[in-house]
């Protein structure tokens, strides 16, 4: 994209190719260039661009790559950059179908958290729930923390203003599990956009990939919005089991206070955090979901 706002298609530069050739096994830590990056480039006789070079990036965000033959040493997952930088994540979710999934919100909060950026979280398709009692239970659990909660509904337009008064002068990277209607709401935020809708899968109950590709738009002088492809997992990257705590926001007043430095909060003896689990200043679920992700996380970081 131009400074005028003008979206050109650009190749990259031979010499990135040619890094890329001699470091393909780490291909997805050396994804040259992503949506979101600044780059200078230049206009070819036949309209379309080169990237010569790509800036410094203030945040981006990434996750695990998923496993592919050839590319990765036994036992080792690279880094799958997602975009770069953000202002604000949303992470969307939904109320029903498919069922809201706390812990793959937690996974998605760690990864961006442990990249500083901030995040706000939609539990959208609110029209689909008849009893809104578990919706409000998350809803305060989340806000308790220090989290932003939007409930929205692309059906009744239910949230979407206040959705849409956060959005200006940011890059706002829209990003959740597949099906929960995240085109639907980029549709009823900005309908000139027109983003591909797709439907639930009538067998698994959950939702079909129909963006396939990371997109950002521009929707006014300098709001800019990214669509992202859905995620059936997330696993964050470079994170050690001694890290993981600190990106569970509600843990850090405590963890200072557990006996040991090296605490995983987990079976240590004097682990201040799973005191305040049993004195109920941190929630059953959201300590649950930490014991989850910690079984993935490898004793070192893999990068």
């Amino acid at each position: 994209m131009d400074d005028n706002g003008n979206e050109i298609r650009c190749v990259l530069r031979g010499k990135f190719k040619k890094q890329l050739e001699i470091k393909k096994d780490k291909l997805y830590t050396y994804d040259f260039a992503v949506v979101g990056d600044f780059v200078e480039f230049e206009i070819l006789p036949d309209g379309s661009g080169v990237i010569n070079h790509i800036n410094t990036r203030k945040n981006y965000l990434s996750r695990k790559a998923p496993r592919i033959k050839g590319l990765m040493h036994k036992g080792e997952r690279y880094e799958q950059i997602i975009a770069a930088n953000l202002d604000v994540l949303y992470l969307i979710s939904s109320a029903d179908k498919p069922k809201f999934n706390n812990r793959l919100i937690d996974r998605i909060l760690v990864a961006a958290g442990s990249a500083g950026i901030k995040t706000d979280i939609v539990i959208n398709k609110m029209d689909l729930v008849d009893n809104f009692d578990g919706v409000n239970f998350w809803k305060k659990l989340y806000e308790d923390i220090g989290y932003k909660v939007f409930l929205t509904s692309t059906i009744n337009r239910t949230g979407i203003g206040l959705v849409k008064s956060e959005l200006s002068g940011k890059v706002n990277i829209f990003w959740g599990q597949s099906g929960v209607g995240k085109s639907s709401l980029l549709n009823s935020l900005f309908p000139e956009l027109n983003f591909k809708v797709g439907e639930i899968s009538k067998a698994s109950k959950k939702g079909r990939h129909t963006t396939v590709t990371s997109v950002m738009k521009k929707v006014d002088s300098n709001t800019f919005i990214i669509d992202t492809p859905g995620i059936r997992e997330i696993e964050p990257f470079g994170i050690t089991k001694q890290d993981l705590g600190h990106y569970f926001i509600e843990f850090v007043p405590f963890i200072h206070n557990c006996k040991f430095n090296s605490c995983t909060h987990y079976h240590e003896p004097g682990c201040a955090v799973v005191q305040a689990v049993e004195e109920g200043k941190i929630t059953v679920e959201r300590y649950e979901s930490y014991l989850s992700l910690l079984t993935t996380i490898e004793d070192e970081p893999n990068y």
